[in-house]
Parts: C-alpha cells; structure tokens; sequence
C-alpha cells in the first residue's frame, strides 16, 4: 500500500500542548462549548466552530464554516501554525494507563480506499459526512487523522524503533493524563526506507475514523472531477490522498461500547428478564456494576439493579454454530442486539434508533447508570478484539454500529494535511 510523507501543516512546539484537543465528535454540542472555554488555542475551536455561535445557531448554517476558515487563518497568521518546508513522516507515540502506541504519519490513496486496500468495517451516515465534507471545503485542509492498523512488521518497527532515538519535536501530558511525543521523520534514508516497507504490507484497517475518511475520499474525489474537468489534473495533488495515523495492530487498546436503551419498550423489570430468560441467558443478579470480563458475558442495569447474564449452553452452542464463517455473528455486540435489542426492546435498527445511545467503556458505569435513569436499560459488554475487527474486515463484512471504542483517541490540531 501507499504511505507517503507530506509537508504537514502543524503547530509551534510552544504551543502544541494547548492546541492539541480530542476529536470533534465525542463531545455534543453543550460539551464542546464547556470545553473551549479558556481554551483559546485548542484546536476544537476549529474543529467545532459552532461553539463561537450562541447555542441557537445552526451549526451547520455557511457562516458557521466560515469562520472555522477564519479562525485556522488567524492561527497561521499569529505563527501559531506553520508549514513545514520538506515532505515528512512523523512518528505519533500516545502512552496511556501503561501502554504506549506509536503510529506513523503520513497520507493514504483515496484510490486504495476505493479499491479496498484500506478495508472498513462499518458504515457511515450522509448527514455526518456532510459535516465534514463542508468543513474540509471551508478549510481547504484536513484536520483529522484517521487512525488507521495493520498486522504487525517486525522489519518496520526496527526502523520506527530507530527514528525514536532523536530529539522530539513535541513532548507535553494533557489534560485526560495521555502522553504524547512527536517526531519528525525527513532523513531520505530514513522517509525511503519507511516508503518501501509500506509497500510490502497489502492493507490496512481503520480502526476509527470511518466518517471521517469517507469524507477526506468525497472531497478529493470532487477535487480530482474539477481539476479534470479544468485539464489541470496530474494524479499528485494533495487531495489525492488523505491524513492517516498507522499503528501495528499489536499496541492497539480496545475498550466496551456500552449501550443504553431509554425506556423498557413497555415491559416490566420481571418480563425484561423473562425476556433474557427465554434467549437463552443464565442470569444473577450482582451486588455490583458488571463488567463483563469474558466474550458472551453480558452486564445489565435496570430499575436500580445490575444483573450478570452468562448464555447457557444452548444459546452458546448456537451462537458458535452461526459464527462458522460469519465473525460477525461471534461478536458480544451482535449477541446483545440479536437476543434483547432487537426482540425484546424493539431497537431493531440501532444505527438511526432515537431511543438508543451509546457510550464509551471509558466513561464508567455511572455514567450508564445516569443515563438508564429510572426506565431505561444499560448494557455493558466485553470489548470487540482486534482480531475480531481484522476477520470482519478481511471478510468484508459490517460490524454492528459502534462496536469498538479506541482508547487513547487522537489528538486534532497536531498534524494538518492541507488538500489545496
């Protein structure tokens, strides 16, 4: 596959630590516009523009993208930004909890997106495309990286080993305890060396990011039919390829995403277990929050009380039975929405379903608990494996929506990827 270097657009080392935010999308608008309080420099200011607007405004009104534009210029303008004058990799390290991932910067072909060099494993929505679609236009860059795996290279990790040995551009601890260390990569030796070896691996994965890349893909694909349709167009334009972080699928942390249904879909606590009950479930219910530490092993919170649900064996010797060839069907998440979204609270299409929610193992159990209140249902889950994400996209197969959480997310503001 292609990884290529790039002259990347990025901030002085001064300032690194207070542009660097976490991607647009795990705050909603209200979080967003609490976050950027203070925090002039932060890189959500751009990637959320809305939060410069009072809370009426539309956030996907014109004027809105405008002024994401204005406040990226400004940041150039003041020299909090500046372009590097070499084509670069960089290495991304992010250390976490006691783990530590590096990936690799660089940029990746639309045209291998196409094709299915770089496999996807969910779907994505017109409406939040859009968003971004429109975002990047305003911009005239790409903003967010779209974190991207591959089984691993032990030969490229000797090479990015090495690279670590000199002297970061960046060095800083944010806010949510995550360490995050840059380096430049421009050494010809070095940037050819990193070039071939990518192109002895045949895919990569994205882990995170699917609206995202499809987006980057829509906006150089109408790039590339204006430049054609001008007869400028050579095949090496910026907007021909799109920002990637790459890390080995090895280093990669996956934690639950948990779901929350608002209300019992009209059952009562003793029929939603009945319900579980009739599935197949063995059930008990915990003193505690349950937090599933085995595949299958399914937590719920309702009414005040958690429940630990274990499927029996008629119910295990189906599901393995329907995962013969379909790794999705052996996936916890497709266990839950098959046996109790679906049939018993009526979530049958999770993806546009109002009265579901979905929330990162990383918020904790309290924050299911708040959200279920006194009429809804928390689920928790084991986490997706990484080996799980790879069979379903090597299949090319569809996860079920919002199946794996990352966790380190990455950072927005480090790296920009200018497309015109």
């Amino acid at each position: 596959m292609r990884v290529l270097p790039f002259p990347c657009t990025r901030p002085a080392p001064e300032h690194a630590a207070d542009v660097a935010a976490l991607p647009y999308d795990v705050f909603d608008r209200a979080e967003a516009a609490a976050y950027v309080q203070g925090r002039p420099l932060s890189f959500l200011n751009i990637d959320r523009p809305e939060t410069q607007f009072g809370p009426d405004e539309d956030m996907y009104a014109p004027e809105v993208y405008e002024k994401a534009s204005e406040l990226l210029q400004g940041r150039i303008a003041d020299h909090t930004f500046f372009q590097d004058a070499s084509r670069s990799y960089y290495l991304y390290e992010l250390s976490w909890q006691g783990r530590t991932q590096t990936g690799l910067v660089g940029v990746c072909s639309i045209d291998e997106y196409e094709s299915g060099v770089i496999k996807r494993h969910e779907l994505t929505r017109e409406e939040k495309e859009r968003d971004r679609i429109e975002h990047m236009r305003a911009l005239g860059y790409q903003t967010g990286p779209i974190f991207l795996t591959y089984r691993d290279q032990p030969v490229l990790d000797i090479i990015i080993g090495a690279a670590k040995s000199a002297t970061p551009l960046y060095r800083f601890t944010d806010d949510e305890g995550v360490a995050q260390t840059v380096w430049e990569i421009k050494r010809p030796d070095a940037v050819e060396a990193i070039h071939a070896m990518f192109e002895q691996i045949p895919c990569a994965y994205i882990a995170d990011g699917h609206h995202r890349t499809a987006s980057a893909v829509k906006v150089g694909q109408a790039m590339r039919d204006e430049a054609k349709a001008a007869g400028t167009f050579t095949g090496k334009e910026p907007f021909n390829y799109f920002l990637s972080v790459l890390f080995p699928a090895s280093q990669l942390t996956v934690l639950p995403y948990n779901r929350v249904v608002s209300d019992r879909g009209g059952l009562t606590v003793a029929g939603l277990i009945a319900q579980a009950m009739a599935a197949g479930f063995a059930i008990e219910e915990s003193p505690r929050p349950v937090e599933p530490e085995r595949h299958g092993e399914i937590g719920m919170y309702t009414d005040g009380r958690w429940w630990r649900l274990s499927p029996g064996a008629n119910l295990a010797a189906s599901i393995e039975a329907a995962s013969e060839g379909n790794p999705v069907a052996a996936l916890d998440v497709t266990l839950l929405q098959s046996t109790l979204l679906g049939p018993a609270l009526g979530v049958e299409d999770p993806r546009c379903d109002p009265r579901i929610s979905f929330v990162g193992g990383i918020r904790g159990t309290e924050e299911l608990e708040r959200r279920a209140g006194a009429e809804g249902v928390a689920f928790t889950l084991h986490a997706t494996g990484i080996d799980e994400l790879l069979a379903v996209a090597d299949a090319g197969m569809l996860m079920p929506p919002k199946s794996t959480w990352f966790e380190p997310k990455l950072r927005s503001g480090l790296f920009l990827h200018r497309i015109k």
